[in-house]
């Protein structure tokens, strides 16, 4: 089986940086549950890695994440998917290293949740964003967590309710993400990014890091279980259901 995330360790002043990158582009990166399973596998990896100080999450290609892979949603349903992208969410909120994702293309959905999670997002000014959940008749209910937390409440029911595409830059000024530069100057943002967050202690990041999402893992650990079941229930509706066979036949032409 081709492996869909790679795992990458290189040298910084301070400690290792671990590059995690998502290369599946057969689905733009979606939420399958051989991707989850091997970014869990490399996430956790890291976490344990004495030489390892940050954590960075990128894709090979634009693409970040394309959400949830309807295909086997379709098929399968949601119950267990729903559960492991809440627990995705939690692992990179309460890993001991601080986690960099550089989103440069398109991320949607299930893929933003990522993003929320992680403690720093750097993004190009031209990626784009979208919370499509809606305009398949489901909600953005796991993602919620942590999407929610991070953006500003009037942000979040423009873009959880009307579905609709934003960029980068409006990804930053909703509170998004941490910043939005020009893509020509994004591996640049990221490298110093990392580099700096490398100069940390290894307890103060570990302390630190827990101070900033003791709230965040809370609400994870309160809701996440309720939030993972609507999903799967929305996802096992008909006018869901339906919405998706659509979209995935458009899709093939």
């Amino acid at each position: 089986m081709t492996e869909l995330v790679h795992l990458d360790v290189t040298p910084l002043d301070g400690g290792g940086l671990a590059t995690i990158t998502l290369d599946s582009p057969h689905n733009r990166n979606a939420l399958s549950r051989q991707l989850v399973s091997e970014l869990f596998g490399h996430l956790r990896a890291a976490a344990v890695d004495p030489g390892v100080k940050v954590v960075l999450l990128r894709s090979a290609d634009r693409v970040f994440c394309s959400g949830a892979d309807l295909s086997e949603a379709t098929a399968d349903g949601m119950e267990e998917g729903a559960l492991r992208i809440v627990e995705l969410q939690r692992l990179i909120a309460t890993m001991p290293k601080p986690v960099v994702t550089e989103v440069l293309g398109a991320v949607r959905a299930g893929g933003i949740g990522i993003v929320a999670a992680s403690d720093v997002a750097l993004v190009a000014e031209d990626a784009t964003f979208a919370l499509t959940e809606v305009k398949l008749g489901l909600a953005a209910a796991i993602i919620s967590l942590t999407v929610h937390h991070r953006m500003s409440p009037r942000a979040a029911s423009l873009t959880t309710l009307g579905g609709e595409v934003f960029s980068g830059a409006e990804a930053a000024a909703y509170g998004l993400v941490t910043r939005a530069v020009p893509a020509a100057d994004l591996d640049a943002e990221v490298g110093r990014a990392c580099a700096s967050l490398a100069t940390g202690a290894a307890q103060g990041l570990r302390e630190s890091k827990a101070i900033l999402n003791r709230d965040l893992v809370a609400a994870i650990d309160a809701r996440g279980e309720e939030l993972a079941a609507l999903s799967a229930r929305l996802f096992a509706s008909e006018e869901a259901r339906e919405a998706m066979t659509a979209f995935l036949e458009r899709k093939k032409k």
